[in-house]
């Protein structure tokens, strides 16, 4: 039984990775509430397109990036659970945000134009995992709470801001996968409950804010 709880706490680990969650915040967004966000005008095929690019800019670069680290020996693990070795991903992560963001507000003009709000979601993301790099240079706070924790932020705050109620649904399903999460990272002994709790905090109070105040 134990066996099979770490197998499924390393699963949950794995498939709500912190670099998939703007992926997943996303993908709700463009095909729930496409009009929220300003992109209703938009096709399904051209609304996934965008998914896509998100998904390469987010998860597929940097990943590709933390495993050139790792092969070089720079990291001894694809977990990073040394927080000395965190350093330097998250610096490129938020580097390669940092990048994103910039691309989407002002280099993407027919996204910028009529969908400003992709960019400054995606910029909420790129402080909270600048916040993550600097908060670990002095102790471990939970990645994977602050993804899940900014996913959650921003579908409240959209959800309240514009009375989308379509999305209550994916807010109720998002809140039960997190306390998942959460339960998964402290069986793997990955953080501590204040680690978590902050990490949620954190992730959660960025997202929100951006949402509501510039959203």
């Amino acid at each position: 039984m134990t066996k099979l709880t770490t197998s499924l706490a390393r699963v949950l680990s794995a498939l709500f990775h912190p670099l998939l969650m703007p992926t997943l915040l996303f993908g709700i967004l463009l095909f729930q509430v496409p009009g929220v966000i300003g992109l209703d005008a938009f096709s399904e095929r051209a609304r996934l397109s965008l998914l896509l690019l998100i998904a390469i800019g987010t998860f597929g670069v940097p990943a590709l990036l933390i495993y050139y680290l790792y092969r070089q020996g720079l990291l001894s693990s694809l977990h990073m659970d040394d927080r000395s070795e965190r350093r330097l991903p998250y610096l490129i992560t938020g580097l390669i945000y940092t990048f994103l963001t910039f691309l989407f507000a002002f280099r993407m003009q027919l996204v910028s134009e009529t969908a400003p709000e992709v960019a400054i979601i995606l910029g909420s993301i790129t402080v909270s995992i600048l916040l993550v790099g600097l908060i670990s240079l002095f102790w471990k706070i939970s990645a994977h709470s602050v993804g899940i924790g900014g996913s959650l932020g921003a579908l409240l705050g959209i959800m309240l801001k514009f009375s989308a109620t379509d999305l209550f649904l994916s807010l109720v399903a998002l809140t039960i996968l997190a306390g998942l999460v959460a339960s998964a990272r402290l069986h793997l002994n990955a953080h501590t409950p204040a680690q978590i709790g902050t990490g949620l905090a954190l992730g959660l109070t960025v997202s929100l804010v951006t949402v509501v105040w510039l959203v």
